[in-house]
């Protein structure tokens, strides 16, 4: 026992590498994982005590876990035999597709990185580029939700902007859960985006195995009561107008809907922007016919060097106003006791009103839609058309402008003429060419608040040019 041994060095490090892999696996691991769950734990819980839904413990269970559960799931189960019988394929092969489309669909949640840099990065990209304005937001009403529903937001879908902005805005209320497509994988903003917690989507999947596996994780999490946001338009508006609702995610909530064990809680919201940074790309998409407008990355990297060449140098004074509005909450639960016929697609019509009901009204979108009706416009006659449409939203009591009448208007001006949309006339101030798409898009956001005729409006016109 005692005596010498002689090795080859190599043998001899290869012996320590091992020991130690063997140390650190069985001792030094699990001692740092301990250490930094118990110190997730007491971040969480310090969490909780100031939000007003506190996270739950579905959003916090381990990835591997969540995914697990999925593809063990009975309805998933059974999913992949129908899939492997119809496909002609062994089961195996089939769960290993629906393990794959498992693990790009459930998100990875960390309470730390989306508390401590994903709200922070939120709320500093959102104050940098414009100015945040609420329009309709009952504080009361959302405060007393019951706290045992799920709450799910329900949002017009009009740039990628808008996933950073609500949640910067719902912040306080706990952490939202996104599913989001392929457009929300664009460079920058997609960094951003997935450090909120979302959850890949396939948007174009036709595949019954699929959309079991999303279905099912989307139920789960509803039951497991996790704030989410959804976009049920199913993209970004090409045309600035609300799109008719697309029912898939809508649905698997609603058909797995059970008021005994927990009720849903849907609330619209509306969002509105003097400049959405995707505009031209979208506008273009709509004449293409086709919704491939991804841009390329080079046009990507000029712009963000552009801008902030523009930060660098003070020139940069912002995009305008981003407004965001709430609207009247909809019990599920109460909504179902009163309907017939198709709940899902009662569900979804009556909150794509609510939403559209609460839409903001803005400066350049209203500024755009009286230079496209009544232009070539002298600004006194301008303002004058912009008070009338702001007395008219104040009668309605919809989010409007707040500030002087001048001010809004020279504000949208000035907008509008830095993109080389407008030109000043003898006659008057009128549309370029080029900006007469641009201009519509922005007058769509709201021609729906305008839709009784009057003198010289030619809403129609505005949204047909």
């Amino acid at each position: 026992m005692t005596q010498t041994v002689s090795l080859p060095l190599w043998v001899f490090v290869l012996i320590i590498l091992f020991a130690g892999v063997t140390f650190a696996s069985h001792f030094l691991f699990p001692s740092v994982r301990w250490f930094f769950r118990k110190r997730a734990e007491r971040v969480i819980a310090r969490l909780n005590e100031r939000l007003q839904r506190p996270i739950e413990p579905f959003k916090l269970a381990r990835r591997y876990d969540m995914i697990q559960r999925l593809i063990y799931d009975p309805e998933v189960t059974q999913a992949i035999v129908d899939h492997a019988q119809s496909e002609g394929i062994p089961e195996n092969v089939a769960f290993e597709q629906a393990g794959r489309y498992a693990r790009e669909i459930v998100p990875s949640f960390s309470a730390t990185a989306y508390f401590s840099v994903g709200i922070r990065l939120a709320r500093w990209l959102s104050k940098s580029l414009y100015r945040i304005k609420l329009g309709t937001f009952d504080r009361n009403r959302l405060e007393h939700i019951d706290p045992n529903a799920t709450v799910i937001f329900v949002i017009n879908h009009r740039s990628n902007m808008d996933y950073v902005l609500v949640t910067y805005l719902a912040s306080n209320a706990g952490a939202l859960s996104y599913a989001v497509g392929e457009w929300a994988r664009v460079w920058p903003l997609s960094t951003v985006i997935r450090a909120m917690g979302a959850y890949f989507i396939r948007r174009k999947s036709r595949g019954a195995l699929y959309r079991r596996v999303l279905a099912r994780y989307v139920q789960m999490a509803t039951r497991g009561g996790v704030s989410q946001a959804v976009f049920p338009e199913g993209g970004l508006s090409l045309t600035g107008k609300t799109a008719p609702p697309k029912l898939g995610l809508l649905n698997y909530v609603i058909e797995d809907f059970d008021p005994a064990k927990r009720d849903i809680i849907f609330v619209p919201v509306a969002l509105n922007y003097d400049r959405v940074l995707e505009d031209t790309f979208l506008i273009a998409a709509d004449k293409s016919g086709t919704r491939r407008f991804r841009p390329p990355f080079r046009t990507v990297l000029q712009g963000v060097a552009g801008h902030l060449w523009q930060r660098v140098t003070g020139r940069f004074k912002g995009f305008g106003v981003a407004s965001v509005s709430f609207g009247e909450p909809l019990e599920l639960s109460a909504f179902a006791a009163k309907t017939q016929g198709d709940l899902t697609q009662a569900v979804a019509a009556e909150l794509m009103q609510r939403v559209a009901d609460v839409i903001p009204v803005l400066g350049v979108p209203l500024v755009a839609r009286h230079l496209l009706a009544d232009g070539p416009m002298k600004v006194a006659a301008l303002e004058s058309a912009v008070a009338s449409s702001i007395t008219v939203c104040a009668a309605r009591k919809l989010p409007r402008p707040k500030r002087p009448v001048s001010a809004v208007v020279q504000d949208a001006l000035g907008r509008l003429a830095a993109r080389d949309l407008i030109s000043e006339f003898p006659q008057g101030i009128a549309v370029t060419e080029e900006g007469r798409d641009v201009l519509a898009y922005y007058a769509n956001t709201i021609a729906h608040h305008f839709a009784a005729p009057a003198e010289k409006t030619g809403e129609n016109s505005a949204a047909a040019k």
